[in-house]
């Protein structure tokens, strides 16, 4: 039985533009995010993950996440960074 009855989507994002920046890789984020997950009781209802740039608004998997918590689908996300979620004014204000 869950302790935490919150249902959360885990998010991996890395920028496919900077290949030379060391990023923590998609694959980590989730390996990394799942074992915190587990010794949390956090449940990990979806893992979404994308490789784009979030200094434009418009990434299909962001905006599928969000629409997912807003139908009631989860209750949060769980990513690496902040930074993974947005850096552009229009996703901060769906964010926060």
């Amino acid at each position: 039985m869950l302790l935490n009855p919150y249902k959360y989507i885990l998010y991996a994002r890395k920028s496919s533009e900077d290949k030379n920046r060391q990023v923590t890789s998609i694959e980590d984020q989730i390996k990394e995010l799942t074992r915190i997950a587990r010794e949390n009781d956090i449940q990990i209802v979806e893992i979404i993950s994308e490789s784009k740039s979030a200094k434009k608004p418009g990434r299909e998997g962001f905006n599928e996440m969000l629409q997912k918590i807003h139908q009631g689908q989860a209750d949060g996300i769980l990513c690496w960074k902040l930074d993974r979620l947005a850096r552009n004014p229009i996703d901060n204000g769906n964010i926060f």
